[in-house]
């Protein structure tokens, strides 16, 4: 029996353009010869459609469409799409409107239809909002073969694995109970740093405890702050990978279920899954492809060969992250509408990043780079960021900013008469910039990109409707080591044959070599500094980034008191410092733009502190 794949990047609320790539890709399974297609969790309406659910029409709209393609798809393939369905029993007996469901399509029919038990609440996930949660799981069958359904976080409820239980029931058990040959999963895991591996140890555990193979199908794609990395892989009975999916992009695999055996094709009978992501899945599709390439560098899922080949790729650490905030600006930009964006370019750090990742993300003639020195600003600043443009291929454009500075001064002489220059007025810098910034998008329909960092935005180092105006903060889950990290390792050839021009481009691109640095030398060895008044550096405001950063880790990823902290060895005052600064800064991370999301604490959806609140937490 021949098993298909679809690691489809969807656009929530997009049901038609969805469906075709639905389409599309079960045309592709049947021309392969497969028996079953899978793709992602609510793949017929995107994930995660929030709010949306409940409009009337949109669930209507996503019903009507759900029999359509039930009628347009090859009639002997059975297919599993992901859809919204209503609560027959809502009204009767209480309970939320909805399932989310898997159904299984087959014959210009609904054969089938399986609901989610799990509902992750946490974090992103705020499915028991909308959804009820299915009451028991189920299976169907293909010829003499029992196929468990499952989706998304009803495979992560592995007590053994994690050493707690998160919910009263365990479908994985429950389906190996009712005897079934095979589980399949249909999920929207969004992305963030390591999260692969855990997701592939966790099913490998879950395999070998319940002895049925999985195959786990993963959305791809940027949807608001959440980045879908994809990574679809399969496991046999022995808990061995078989197969991999790419990472970042949209992919297909057909792959086999041996009933005699009870088991996937895999390493060591010659039989091997095969994988192409050249399907048109999605149109004007950017590959991503494999960062530092080893196996499967041209980004097609990897042939089960021998489990010691099979990897996830690009390897974790710098090369996973930039492949994920490319994808994640990518993706923006192109379901925003928008096709070109403008930051503003100061020769430090943390633009020139955003600068590299824009280019590569759209194309280096996409993205409108503005220089705004001030009287403060150093000519190294200037000619370092001259120089990034040019490296980059990308436009600038110099708009001083002193005759500004000027005007405001006078216009706020009298008010300020008899005050000290301190932090109004470095602001206020920092604020016409922001307002140019502003005028360039409303003219031109460029989509603004900020360009703090995850360390600025925790401790408020940054500027309410100055720095930080724009419509998306590439960076904001990025901290500033990180950031150094990330452009040395760009510097150090890891962006070889990472992704091709997109679209192709005469210019050189951050994602081809360029026979010299991307980020010029200087950027990254000087201090960092906002040059708002003269001889200014970070550190006179911050304690060094390397401490902070490891402060704010634990502070925000782990939740650890001042007290832990100082017994693991950083000074008590800095710590309370910082703490108080994370505390103090949510009235402003409040009003920041989405940010994408590249680590498990991220400040976005999934972070619900509130701003009046005791000084005390």
């Amino acid at each position: 029996m021949k098993i298909a794949i679809a690691q489809l990047n969807p656009t929530i609320g997009d049901i038609l353009g969805n469906s075709n790539l639905i389409l599309e890709a079960a045309k592709k399974a049947d021309v392969e010869g497969a028996n079953l297609l899978l793709t992602p969790e609510l793949s017929l309406i995107g994930y995660p459609p929030r709010d949306l659910l409940i409009n009337p029409s949109f669930i209507a709209d996503a019903g009507a469409q759900l029999l359509q393609l039930a009628q347009a798809l090859p009639p002997e393939l059975a297919v599993i799409a992901g859809t919204a369905l209503p609560n027959a029993n809502a009204v009767k007996l209480g309970g939320k409107s909805l399932f989310n469901s898997a159904v299984l399509l087959q014959n210009g029919v609904v054969k089938q239809v399986f609901h989610k038990r799990l509902l992750p609440t946490y974090d992103v996930f705020d499915e028991d909002r909308y959804f009820e949660p299915g009451e028991n799981s189920n299976y169907f069958t293909i010829g003499k073969v029992k196929i468990g359904v499952t989706i998304c976080e009803d495979l992560w409820n592995n007590e053994e694995f994690w050493g707690k239980r998160s919910y009263a029931g365990d479908p994985v058990s429950d389906l190996a109970k009712l005897g079934v040959d095979l589980v399949v999963n249909l999920s929207a895991s969004p992305y963030s740093a390591g999260k692969r591996g855990v997701r592939s140890a966790m099913l490998q555990h879950s395999v070998i405890r319940c002895g049925k193979p999985i195959i786990y199908a993963n959305q791809v794609g940027g949807n608001d702050d959440i980045i879908f990395d994809g990574s679809s892989f399969a496991v046999n009975r022995k808990g061995d990978l078989i197969q991999v999916l790419a990472s970042f992009e949209t992919d297909f695999v057909v792959l086999e279920y041996d009933p005699a055996k009870q088991d996937l094709v895999g390493s060591g009978n010659g039989q091997y899954a095969r994988s192409t992501t050249d399907l048109g899945l999605c149109e004007g599709r950017q590959k991503l492809g494999s960062i530092g390439s080893g196996v499967g560098s041209g980004g097609n899922g990897q042939d089960a060969r021998s489990t010691t080949d099979l990897s996830f790729h690009p390897a974790e650490g710098d090369a996973e992250i930039w492949a994920a905030l490319v994808l994640g600006v990518r993706d923006y930009v192109r379901k925003c509408g928008f096709s070109k964006v403008v930051l503003g370019l100061s020769g430090g750090i943390d633009s020139a990043l955003v600068a590299a990742i824009a280019s590569c993300a759209i194309g280096p003639e996409n993205v409108l780079g503005v220089l705004m020195p001030s009287p403060y600003s150093s000519d190294h600043s200037v000619n370092d960021a001259l120089e990034l443009a040019r490296n980059l291929g990308i436009a600038i454009e110099m708009l001083p900013i002193g005759d500004l500075m000027e005007t405001y001064d006078r216009t706020l002489a009298n008010l300020f008469v008899n005050t000290t220059f301190g932090i109004a007025e470095e602001n206020i810098q920092s604020r016409i910039r922001g307002n140019l910034l502003m005028a360039i998008s409303n003219k031109f329909g460029h989509l603004l990109l900020s360009t703090g960092n995850k360390s600025e935005m925790a401790v408020g180092y940054c500027t309410l409707y100055g720095d930080m105006n724009g419509g998306l903060a590439v960076i904001s889950d990025v901290p500033k080591t990180r950031v150094y990290s990330l452009c040395r390792w760009l510097n150090s050839g890891g962006y070889v044959g990472a992704v091709p021009p997109c679209p192709p481009s005469p210019y050189p691109h951050p994602c081809q070599p360029l026979g010299k640095e991307i980020i010029p030398v200087n950027i990254i060895n000087k201090a960092p500094s906002a040059e708002l008044k003269p001889g200014q550096i970070d550190q006179d405001s911050l304690p060094d980034y390397d401490v902070l950063d490891d402060i704010l880790y634990r502070l925000i990823e782990h939740h650890e008191s001042a007290q832990k902290m100082v017994a693991a060895g950083h000074d008590e005052a800095v710590v309370k410092r910082v703490v108080k600064l994370v505390r103090q800064a949510e009235f402003k991370r409040r009003q920041a733009a989405p940010g994408l999301k590249i680590s498990d604490r991220a400040f976005g959806t999934g972070w619900r502190m509130p701003i009046a609140k005791s000084s005390f937490y």
